[in-house]
């Protein structure tokens, strides 16, 4: 009988063409990833149409950006009232060191009066909120409590998308919302990556629309 070769055969090496479709897969999605990002200053960057509302919310941050755009919009008569929400820090833990602390809400109460917004239009909403999704919520509970349908909503240019995406997940039925950036928000959405501030916001907001995808399982630090 004929010796039987039991040496293992020779691996085949991948054909030419195999690497070539993986080369041309991979830098199509490179490039693909590339322009999504170049483009994603100008994707979070969204507005609504104006229309009345019941009133005109300011998140807080950036102040005082967003009062300044909140008392504009009712001046030109968008709505009777101006909401202002407020976070717990960092006045909770001065309070625990016995430190006086003065909230943004306070600066922001300033600046709408002083930009012609009458004391008895504006309303310092009671409770802090130490999230986006906190300070939505809310909201959308004063909203539902006051009998109105609709609000305008003040923030910052990087931060409207996201805030129109938790506002879907959170609002009562039949609200709607007007979303608004700050106009004077020096933010740049054409050309993000020039500074580390814009960078440092897309950053977060994708982060941020990330975990809004996901049902919002990463939770603010209480």
């Amino acid at each position: 009988m004929p010796e039987t070769d039991n040496r293992p055969l020779p691996r085949r090496r991948p054909c030419c063409w195999t690497l070539l479709v993986i080369g041309v897969l991979a830098f199509l999605f490179l490039l693909a990833a590339t322009a999504a990002l170049y483009r994603a200053g100008r994707w979070l960057l969204v507005q609504d149409p104006l229309q009345k509302a019941a009133a005109i919310a300011v998140l807080s941050g950036r102040m005082p950006l967003r009062a300044e755009e909140a008392a504009a919009l009712y001046r030109d008569g968008w709505a009777p009232q101006v909401w202002i929400t407020h976070a717990p820090e960092p006045g909770r833990e001065l309070q625990i060191l016995g430190i006086d602390f003065v909230g943004e809400d306070f600066y922001s109460v300033r600046v709408l009066l002083r930009l012609g917004v009458p004391a008895d239009a504006i309303r310092v909403l009671p409770s802090g909120a130490v999230n986006t999704a906190a300070e939505l919520d809310l909201l959308a509970k004063q909203l539902e409590q006051s009998g109105g349908r609709s609000l305008i909503v003040v923030t910052s240019k990087s931060h409207t998308r996201r805030v129109r995406t938790l506002w879907r997940m959170l609002a009562k039925p039949g609200q709607s919302l007007i979303v608004r950036p700050a106009a004077d928000d020096p933010f740049d959405p054409a050309h993000w990556w020039r500074t580390s501030g814009d960078a440092l916001e897309v950053v977060r907001e994708l982060l941020g629309l990330a975990n809004a995808w996901a049902g919002l399982p990463l939770h603010a630090r209480q």
